[in-house]
């Protein structure tokens, strides 16, 4: 199955990375989000990393142009699907939310088309069941930023088939990303290892065992991470970070995937990261 046209489900930072990356590789993408104003400043992130790209001269004015017009926008959910090969919901980790989305997508996708979620903990067996074609359900999770990222983690639900598996595989590799298969358990590879690390750096600066810059230079230089888990924490989104532990400490009943107390008083108290502004670091 060749997926040519694709529809993109939620604006925000995953979704406009998932469209930019399927727009220069040549798809046509129709990016959906309820908000006319969230749809125009996903554009205009869009345009943003593209002017970076110009100015690496990794591409130049005219394939800035190209991928922009390979990029439509849309408000309604039922009427963006109508005509795509694949559709990739990237909308927030709340399992009703979901729910809402595949039940609207399966009445109105084409027969052949799938449908993908870019969640990041959430049981793909679980969603697929809100639709009549569990078989074309399967959890397509890129890494953010998805400009950037090489890897995506393909995840199988109980009944996806093969025919689904080998078409978003291939997906994968035209977008220029690194597909790798794994089983639907709770966080599936990498959130069920990331997270917890996570957590016990947030837990770390909780107890007073250092400051944030102190506990992500350790990590940058004592274990070669490119960024220390608190300012990592920031980017994914602290609200993302607590979610996703919600959905490990409830599915696998082991309290070493309990939140950390500080994390959910960071995001009662609206200090999500980047997004916001303030997490463990403060942004311009």
């Amino acid at each position: 199955m060749s997926i040519q046209r694709m529809a993109v489900v939620g604006a925000g930072i995953m979704g406009n990375g998932i469209a930019h990356v399927a727009a220069q590789n040549g798809k046509f993408v129709r990016l959906l989000d309820v908000s006319p104003e969230l749809l125009e400043k996903a554009l205009a992130t869009i345009g943003k990393n593209l002017d970076r790209q110009v100015k690496k001269e990794l591409i130049d004015e005219d394939g800035k142009a190209a991928v922009l017009a390979n990029i439509e926008t849309g408000t309604d959910l039922a009427a963006g699907v109508t005509d795509v090969d694949l559709v990739v919901e990237a909308v927030p980790e709340k399992i009703e939310l979901k729910e809402s989305i595949f039940r609207t997508l399966d009445g109105a996708a084409p027969a052949h088309a799938i449908l993908a979620s870019n969640t990041s903990s959430i049981s793909i067996t679980e969603i697929a069941a809100f639709t009549s074609r569990p078989e074309k359900v399967i959890g397509m999770h890129f890494m953010n930023p998805v400009p950037m990222m090489k890897l995506v983690e393909v995840i199988r639900g109980l009944v996806t088939d093969d025919e689904t598996t080998a078409a978003t595989v291939a997906l994968s590799e035209e977008l220029g990303k690194t597909p790798v298969e794994v089983n639907d358990f709770p966080g599936f590879v990498a959130n069920r290892v990331l997270l917890p690390m996570i957590n016990e750096a947030v837990t770390a600066l909780m107890e007073g065992v250092a400051e944030p810059q102190a506990i992500d230079t350790v990590m940058k230089l004592g274990m070669n991470h490119p960024m220390g888990p608190l300012a990592l924490a920031d980017l994914i989104g602290l609200d993302t970070c607590l979610s996703i532990l919600e959905v490990l400490h409830r599915e696998l009943g082991d309290d070493r995937y309990r939140p950390c107390p500080l994390l959910r008083k960071y995001v009662a108290a609206g200090w999500l990261g980047r997004k916001s502004g303030r997490g463990f670091y403060e942004y311009a």
